[in-house]
């Protein structure tokens, strides 16, 4: 479905790809994972041919994207940026609307099938009360949801999503991955790019793990996502733990850190009830001192 190889990138003298090769089957969820400035919006663009390769080359069903027309591109590929400001006040219904443009048919213009399917992939997202709503007033995680709902509309076979999830809260950030697995049981293709290493290894069946102008790693992620390859990127941060059968990622001593709080407030709480323990004691002896007094 999507085929890279050997692509080198650069902004000027300053390098971001260096022979970065690696392949993302028909049906798969592929995540491209790493850490800020590793290149992977850089390599998104570079792949939908929002800029000019330096070296290498990107096959998108099996064709080389240099070959392929905007029309041809936009029937193939659909694409989800991080972020999106509209230049006129659109509304919702309309920006998913726009999906359907590939596949308008010349004078006839958006049919009812269209609309339909727009609105569909409105349900899909939960969103369809948002319909009728100016899509520049809605919040940042609200705009990434119907972006979502635009590129599924757009019904193509590869979808390319940049950080899809990262103004969501988390219940709408399951909702997405969610939606991502089940848009790929359908039979398309997504690759995800994700700075969270959890949720590409709970969600994605492989994973690109990018960093140093590279690939670093490369397949199933209970394999590429381990405590080596995270040392690489993140510099000894992370520890991969199991809980319950699921694989997790975590900072680097944050159970001996609990351990240590814990342990903390265990003594703090035995000095507490020492003190109460000598001030009852000093209030019994008192108050006999007192009585014998009185007497």
């Amino acid at each position: 479905m999507l085929r890279v190889h050997n692509v080198h990138f650069s902004y000027g003298e300053t390098p971001v790809l260096n022979g970065v090769s690696f392949h993302v089957r028909e049906g798969e969820l592929c995540g491209l994972f790493g850490p800020n400035g590793s290149g992977k919006t850089t390599l998104f663009r570079c792949c939908l041919r929002f800029l000019n390769l330096k070296q290498g080359t990107v096959q998108i069903c099996g064709n080389d994207i240099s070959k392929l027309s905007t029309g041809e591109m936009a029937k193939v590929v659909a694409y989800v940026p991080q972020e999106h400001k509209p230049p006129f006040p659109y509304l919702v219904r309309e920006v998913v609307l726009m999906g359907r443009t590939p596949h308008l048919r010349g004078v006839f213009g958006i049919s009812r099938r269209d609309r339909m399917i727009a609105m569909d992939a409105l349900e899909t997202l939960g969103i369809a009360g948002l319909a009728e709503r100016p899509y520049s007033r809605l919040s940042g995680g609200q705009r990434q949801m119907v972006l979502m709902a635009r590129a599924i509309a757009q019904d193509t076979p590869l979808m390319f999503l940049d950080e899809p999830t990262s103004a969501l809260d988390f219940q709408n950030q399951m909702r997405i991955w969610e939606i991502m697995r089940s848009v790929v049981e359908d039979g398309r293709t997504i690759i995800a790019c994700s700075h969270d290493p959890n949720h590409v290894a709970w969600f994605c069946d492989r994973v690109v793990v990018v960093g140093n102008n590279g690939v670093i790693a490369d397949g199933d992620p209970a394999e590429a996502i381990n405590e080596q390859t995270l040392g690489q990127i993140y510099r000894n941060t992370c520890s991969v733990q199991t809980v319950d059968g699921i694989r997790m990622v975590m900072p680097a001593g944050l159970q001996a850190r609990k351990a240590g709080k814990t342990q903390a407030n265990t003594h703090n709480q035995h000095a507490c009830n020492r003190n109460v323990e000598q001030k009852t004691v000093r209030r019994i002896d008192y108050d006999i001192r007192y009585d014998k007094l009185e007497q």
